[in-house]
Parts: C-alpha cells; sequence; structure tokens
C-alpha cells in the first residue's frame, strides 16, 4: 500500500484503485449517500466498496490531481474555480432526492441544519477537488457531509475559493476586490441569484464560529486529532478569518452582487 499525502498523515492509503482510510459513526451514511450518487449519474464521487478487515472504509480512487496549500497554478485559476463551482451545483442537485428517499435520523459527523435542501459536502476546498488540468472533475472526502441548506455549503466554498481569508500566503490571489471578484463568479457559474448573495457573507461569519466551536468542543471530549488542532492554532486562525471578514462585511457583502 502506499500512503497518501494530506491532512492525515500515515492513514490513508491506496492500493491500486483502492483508497483504504478510517471510518467513523458517520461512514454508513456517507456510502449511502456515495452509492446513492452513482444511480443518480452523479459519477464525481467514489463509489463506496465497504470496509477491511481493519475497519478502515474502502473506496475506489479518482485519477487526477489533488492540490493542498500552497495551490499550484491550475488549482488557483479561475477555471478551476468556474468548474468546481459547476460541480458543486451537480453535486448539490443530485442530493435532492437523497433526502425525499432515504430516512432522517441517519449519523453525520455533523448534526443536520435546516432547512435541509441538500447533502452538504461540508469540506468544498480546492484540497478535496480533483482536477485534470485547471478542469474540476472529482470531489473526494465526504467525511463532513451532512444535511443543510445550499448557502452553508456555499458560504463555506466562497471561503476556501475565494479565498475571503487573511491568512499570509494569498499574494496570487490579488487584493480583497479581486479576492471578492472571485467569490462572486463562483455565486454566478453556481446559478445563486444576487438577491441570494448577500446574506451569505453571514453565512460564512456563521460557518468559521461553528469551525472554531466544533474543534473546541471536540478537544474537550478527548479527541486526539482536534486536540491537535488546537494544539497547532486551528480555532484561532478560523476566529482570526471570522473577524477580518467581519470588518469588511459591507465591501464583502456588496461585491458578492456587483462587480463596482
Amino acid at each position: 500500500m502506499e500512503f497518501l499525502q494530506g491532512g492525515r498523515a500515515n492513514q490513508i492509503a491506496r492500493a491500486g484503485n483502492m483508497i483504504h482510510r478510517p471510518a467513523g459513526a458517520w461512514s454508513k451514511a456517507v456510502h449511502a449517500l456515495l452509492d446513492y450518487l452513482q444511480t443518480a449519474g452523479f459519477l464525481a464521487a467514489p463509489r463506496a466498496l465497504g470496509f477491511d478487515d481493519n475497519g478502515n472504509e474502502i473506496l475506489t480512487f479518482l485519477e487526477g490531481e489533488v492540490c493542498n496549500y500552497p495551490l499550484s497554478e491550475a488549482a488557483a485559476s479561475l477555471a478551476a474555480l468556474e468548474s468546481s463551482a459547476s460541480l458543486l451545483r451537480a453535486y448539490h442537485d443530485a442530493t435532492v432526492t437523497f433526502l425525499q428517499t432515504h430516512p432522517a435520523g441517519q449519523t453525520w459527523m455533523f448534526p443536520a441544519r435546516s432547512p435541509a435542501e441538500v447533502i452538504c459536502h461540508g469540506d468544498f476546498a480546492p484540497y478535496n477537488v480533483v482536477l485534470d488540468g485547471d478542469q474540476a472533475i472529482g470531489l473526494i472526502d465526504f467525511d463532513t457531509a451532512h444535511p443543510g441548506p445550499r448557502a452553508w455549503d456555499l458560504a463555506y466554498a466562497l471561503y476556501r475559493w475565494g479565498p475571503l481569508s487573511n491568512a499570509p500566503d494569498l499574494d496570487s490571489f490579488g487584493d480583497l476586490d479581486n479576492r471578492i471578484a472571485r467569490a462572486r463568479r463562483f455565486c454566478e457559474v453556481y446559478g445563486l441569484a444576487p438577491a441570494d448573495r448577500a446574506v451569505l457573507v453571514d453565512g460564512v461569519i456563521a460557518r468559521l464560529q461553528a469551525l472554531a466551536d466544533h474543534i473546541v468542543t471536540e478537544a474537550a471530549q478527548g479527541n486526539q486529532a482536534f486536540q491537535a488542532n488546537m494544539a497547532d492554532g486551528h480555532h484561532l486562525l478560523y476566529l482570526a478569518d471570522k473577524a477580518y471578514i467581519q470588518a469588511n462585511r459591507v465591501p464583502i457583502a456588496h461585491g458578492l452582487v456587483h462587480d463596482r
């Protein structure tokens, strides 16, 4: 087996065209979702193949390039952003009927949010999108999937794809105006009406607070992975970005709707 690089070192392994990765209490619900996506014609997600003798889930491997930070030129391109927005829209649309045909009360990593319009991916970021050149062709890591409104997933997508962040490594994306323009373009390609875009800035703020709270709560309950996240200051980074977005709330809200 070949261990893959990424956020969980030596935990995700590839054997041929199969991926073995840690399972959780939510994995059965995720596998039901992945099975459904195949029948619904959304073929850009892995297929679920069950579990191995060690309790790890087994998924098919999606060929292509996945980029972590710092992003490659292709991953940071407008073409990658636009094709990713189309991919998210197709994924969301495919999950609408999943909610209608599968029982409520399934176990997900995150609690369901109302209104449950779609199954949110929960972590729609460049590091979970598979590229062929500068075109998004696949979506991976559904651990954080959960029922919720489209806007909840879109808020995090804009945070990552704008990116709407105050992190120090954003030179390739230009100033805040340029990053807002990227976020607006994501909304346009996704097909979000202008009237629904301005409120997304509050969604980003709420999403970042929820992420910081989740890290703190899980760490307090003894989750070692989240204890490591806290030690590395991940929750503080989210809160710093939240404060940055709050300070720039007016231009971001305006810029998601208008190009000037």
